[in-house]
């Protein structure tokens, strides 16, 4: 499901010549794999791509996919297209994402582009956010309490998430730390990416509603769907 979403999405809305961000995480993967394909084989030229983390810059390297930064020449601070996967996506297109702990340079790239899309498997889809995935926030060290007690004001629980394979938390690639944050019951996920926004100390947080995107879902019995 994962594969043909990713697939999906590339053939339908990546073009030659297109400067693109590219997600991070088991399904985004996919999209990317597609795109070092197509390259390869010249069905595609001249992509100028933005990597959302080391993990997915390693990839395109590997593919041959030209990486430059947001601030170089080439890109000039916006893109034509993102393409990431997504934690959980509910009717009206908003997003959780960060999972993989990418989360802020996953929301750069999506708000710089002009067009964003979100490749999911059929599991994804909700009803209503923040209750059953955690939605992600990177905190800085010194801030992990306060905001700690902030996040706890607003009503929900936050966890330090901590690492697999490595002794102690989760470190970002900027240095800074994640809380994974539940809600006892479910909340409105624009007003709450602003509100988490402004508690001192929390970089950026995983809700995703300012920039609806086009859903490819990858469904069980093969197909996928897009919306809108």
């Amino acid at each position: 499901m994962k594969a043909a979403a990713g697939r999906a999405a590339v053939d339908a809305l990546v073009k030659s010549g297109m400067k693109l961000g590219l997600g991070t995480g088991s399904t985004a993967i996919h999209a990317v794999r597609r795109i070092g394909e197509l390259l390869t084989s010249g069905r595609l030229t001249d992509i100028a791509a933005f990597a959302t983390s080391m993990q997915t810059e390693i990839e395109c390297e590997r593919l041959g996919i030209p990486v430059y930064g947001l601030n170089s020449k080439v890109l000039s601070g916006s893109l034509d297209l993102a393409i990431d996967g997504a934690d959980e996506v509910d009717p009206a297109g908003n997003l959780i994402k960060g999972g993989g702990a990418a989360l802020l340079v996953e929301k750069i790239a999506a708000y710089a582009s002009r067009a964003f899309a979100v490749v999911i498997d059929e599991g994804k889809l909700v009803a209503h956010m923040g209750t059953a995935f955690p939605v992600p926030v990177e905190v800085i060290p010194e801030a992990r309490l306060t905001a700690t007690l902030a996040i706890q004001a607003l009503g929900g629980k936050a966890v330090l998430r901590e690492a697999k394979r490595k002794v102690g938390p989760v470190i970002t690639e900027h240095g800074n730390l994640i809380l994974d944050i539940l809600f006892a019951v479910p909340v409105d996920p624009r007003l709450m990416e602003s509100e988490l926004n402004r508690i001192p100390g929390i970089v950026e947080n995983g809700f995703f509603t300012l920039r609806p995107p086009a859903v490819f879902v990858g469904h069980a019995d093969g197909t996928v769907v897009q919306s809108p």
